[in-house]
This record gives structure tokens, sequence and C-alpha cells, in this order.
């Protein structure tokens, strides 16, 4: 089983944050601890959260620029459906994943990863605006096939209802820098 981090923890919490502010709270850590104990253990015990602010900033410096996701989307969008539906089937792959081709109108794919099942939606990737049925249908796919999680791939805009529509029912949504990534060749 993989281990993943609680979303609310500090530490990821952190993680989300511009890298300055684990920095920042750092040396307010340090300063404090400096106060009460030797200066070596005062740098030990703002360790953790220095190294978050490290990883922070490796992070948020690979990311791609908020023009590059807007460029990498309207190439997604020109395209035909053959050509993005191989150019996801060749991400999915790459991330790890068996998967199988659906015929079905609810969902376009089913990955499986570690005995996992998941169901993808992606057809409708070009609509300029989505709302709630397009997900109903996959998460009435997802029930009917037993799938432990459902993608909704996406490079136009989503309802706020269709969003917390998704966000209840536990359909995770692919979409900016997350499809950028998944679409990329090579």
């Amino acid at each position: 089983m993989k281990w993943r981090m609680h979303e609310n923890s500090l530490f990821a919490v952190l993680l989300r944050s511009p890298w300055w502010v684990s920095l920042l709270l750092t040396l307010a850590i340090f300063a404090v601890l400096r106060l009460v104990i030797p200066w070596g253990y005062a740098a030990f015990g703002s360790l953790p959260i220095f190294i978050i602010s490290l990883v922070a900033a490796w992070r948020q410096l690979r990311a791609p620029s908020a023009g590059k996701i807007a460029a990498a989307l309207e190439v997604l969008r020109s395209m035909h459906w053959e050509e993005f539906s191989n150019l996801l089937e060749e991400g999915f792959r790459r991330d790890g994943y068996a998967v199988e081709r659906l015929g079905a109108a609810q969902a376009d794919f089913e990955l499986t990863k570690a005995g996992r099942k998941l169901l993808v939606a992606c057809k409708r990737w070009k609509a300029a605006r989505t709302g709630v049925e397009p997900l109903r249908e996959l998460q009435a796919a997802g029930e009917a096939r037993e799938a432990g999680e459902c993608l909704y791939v996406l490079a136009g805009d989503l309802s706020e209802q269709a969003r917390g529509f998704a966000a209840q029912n536990r359909i995770r949504l692919v979409e900016g820098a997350e499809l950028a990534r998944l679409a990329r060749r090579g």
C-alpha cells in the first residue's frame, strides 16, 4: 500500500504553499527554539520544516508556467478525438496503468493498476463548459463496472454545480497542469 500524507496535515499545507512560507516558518521555529535550547538542537528541531521548504521550492521551480499550460491546453483542444485519446492512453500507460478502451458513451477507458480499477471519461474534453450530466453518467458507469475511482478529463470549464457533484461523489477532475502533463508526448 502506498503511503499518503493527509491533505490537511501541516506538511501537506506547507508543500502546497509558496516555498518561502516554509522557509520563514523554519526561521521562526529556529529563533524560538534558540531562546530555550542550544544552537545545535534548535537547528535540528527546525530541520523538518526546512526540508519541506526545499521540496516545495524544487516542485515549484519544476512546475510549468501558466503560459505553458495554457498553450498545451490550446494544442489539446485543437486535436481530433483519435489523436487526443491516443495521447491519453500513452500517458496512462506511462503512469503504470493497464488501459482498456471502452465503447461506452459514459466512459472511454478502464484503467487497472495494482488491482485497483478506474473509469475515465474524456470524450467531451473540448467542451467550453461542462455541467453535471456527464459526471452523473460517469458515476453510474463506475458503479456498474465496480470501479474504485472515476476520472473526468476536461480542457474547458466545469460549472460550480458540477464541481460540487464531483467532490461529493469522489470523481477526480483531470484538468489544467495535470492534463497537460498526462497528455505530453514521449
